[in-house]
């Protein structure tokens, strides 16, 4: 087995780290979407969000010299990639009264079931804890429920995710304290 390294995302690979989004995208959704929904989850789901790499709260895994996952945590007022803009988006979440939020965790579709997902979710616990948060929280999509329930978050209910495009996808708010 290969060993897998985590580091802080940089800039420089935005492009390397959106094409692995939209791989897993395209492999993992149809697995609970449908094509209508797949295809609107690639358009604005697996889209890096710049602002989670400048604030250091990304990450990549690499194994073998590739980066074969990414994912991280904010601390800003967006919830997921694919909301749309709100005038909140760039707000600086109050650790001490709100759950800081995990976000855009995608694994390339070769490399799932490794503990890649794991290894990235312990790595935001760390941080979000070493930044005064005492909550995490995330919207999952279906393909992440299972990882996340896995890693001791709890459902707190269903909705949908509704795309700019007026797609909705089904999803599970989830939290988990620190």
């Amino acid at each position: 087995m290969v060993e897998a390294t985590l580091r802080p995302a940089r800039l420089d690979e935005a492009k390397l780290l959106e094409t692995l989004m939209k791989a897993s995208t395209r492999k993992l959704f149809p697995l609970f979407y449908d094509e209508g929904q797949t295809a609107s989850a690639v358009e604005y789901i697996a889209v890096v969000d710049r602002q989670l790499i400048e604030d250091g709260t990304y990450f990549a895994v690499e194994a073998g010299g590739e980066v074969v996952a990414c994912g991280g945590w904010s601390k800003r007022g967006k919830l997921y990639t694919g909301s749309g803009e709100a005038a909140d988006d760039a707000r600086l979440l109050d650790p001490r009264s709100e759950p800081a939020h995990v976000r855009a965790m995608f694994v390339r579709p070769d490399w799932t079931r490794r503990g890649l997902g794991t290894l990235i979710l312990e790595a935001c616990e760390e941080a979000a804890r070493a930044d005064g948060f005492t909550t995490l929280d995330l919207l999952a999509t279906l393909p992440g429920e299972r990882l996340y329930a896995h890693f001791g978050f709890r459902e707190l209910g269903r909705e949908e995710a509704v795309m700019p495009d007026g797609c909705a996808l089904a999803c599970v708010a989830m939290t988990k304290p620190l």
